[in-house]
């Protein structure tokens, strides 16, 4: 009897161990993304100068905490896609300077998305709707607006629903916003191009990069209109209960996987890789989510005084900051893998 009982006992000193232990490496796990978070921030946030200095100047502009999280995964992308062109520059693998124009391209749409090409009407509203709501919102177009006021008064959606449709519509608008600029790039190209008095080599290729960019701009045009359809359909009848997908930009991708030259097996390994994408977003929704409440508490607390209170929010806040920060960079890099393979399969569509 004895034995058992010292059995037991035994038995629950080491359960109790076993959680003391756990619990000691998930406090570590955040504490070490938050000294991770830290360090970064005093030996500059990116490896690339101009990128560090966007992003101090987005820090001055007082952006919300989601909106930073998200400018920061934007930016680890740039900063990726940089790193990779100089390596390319150094190999002599960019004559053209097509790779170089892209990335300024690129870096130009993300000062004009949040509101830092020093135009104050060109910044995109907050993308937090949970923060905002809806009614403060634009989506500067008429024909956006007159399908978001038609399904607002419907009746045909709930309130969750509703959340999720604006979701839809301001994704569509970003769309709309990235494919004014590059169309504005390739007129510009296409301007200096006409001006060459003797057409050589040099300007052969020069044709060939403008070719690419039309087939860039006609594959964001047919994702335009492609979506403008389902919202149009979308706001008149109401979600379908039967829908794969509810992540605006997995309806996209799967919308054009369908059009693009894709194998019936192709196609089925796709449709469960965007499954699993469309788990990851929202993983990522619910710590964006998380991070807003905590900065909204912490903002509260700032103004009673209480220091270990303080402090122990500004501890959760920094992991999930970082948290927030690295599940934004996946998202966008898985995005812009898959948008990649989908734009091959068009384009083979067209040879």
């Amino acid at each position: 009897m004895a034995a058992a009982r010292a059995l037991a006992a035994l038995g629950a000193a080491l359960l109790l161990a076993i959680g003391a232990q756990a619990s000691k490496y998930s406090r570590e796990a955040n504490e070490g993304l938050a000294a991770a978070g830290a360090k970064r921030r005093e030996a500059g946030e990116f490896r690339v100068v101009r990128l560090n200095q966007v992003w101090e100047k987005a820090q001055r502009l007082h952006l919300s905490a989601v909106k930073l999280a998200e400018l920061h995964s934007d930016l680890k992308i740039q900063e990726k896609d940089e790193l990779s062109w100089k390596k390319l520059k150094a190999e002599g693998l960019d004559e053209d300077g097509e790779k170089e124009a892209k990335l300024r391209r690129n870096l130009n749409v993300i000062m004009t998305k949040y509101g830092m090409n020093g135009k104050k009407d060109s910044q995109l509203a907050d993308t937090n709707y949970i923060k905002d709501g809806t009614e403060s919102d634009t989506l500067d177009d008429p024909r956006l607006e007159k399908l978001w006021s038609k399904a607002k008064t419907s009746g045909k959606f709930s309130d969750e629903e509703l959340d999720k449709l604006w979701r839809e519509f301001k994704h569509h608008r970003e769309k709309i916003h990235e494919y004014n600029i590059l169309l504005e790039t390739v007129s510009r190209t296409e301007d200096i191009h006409k001006n060459v008095i003797n057409p050589s080599e040099e300007s052969l290729v020069k044709e060939e990069i403008l070719h690419n960019k039309h087939r860039e701009l006609k594959d964001k045009l047919r994702s335009i209109n492609q979506g403008f359809e389902r919202l149009r359909k979308v706001s008149h009848q109401g979600y379908d209960t039967t829908s794969e997908f509810e992540e605006p930009r997995v309806i996209d991708l799967w919308d054009m996987a369908k059009s693009a030259n894709f194998t019936e097996k192709e196609l089925e390994s796709f449709r469960e890789e965007l499954k699993h994408f469309e788990a990851k977003i929202e993983k990522h929704h619910h710590y964006q989510k998380q991070l807003e409440i905590s900065h909204q508490k912490l903002k509260h607390i700032e103004g009673t005084g209480d220091k270990d209170h303080l402090d122990r929010n500004k501890e959760k806040y920094a992991m999930l900051e970082e948290k927030t920060k690295e599940l934004g960079y996946k998202v966008k890099k898985h995005l812009q893998d898959l948008s990649s393979r989908i734009s091959q399969g068009l384009q083979h569509n067209e040879l």
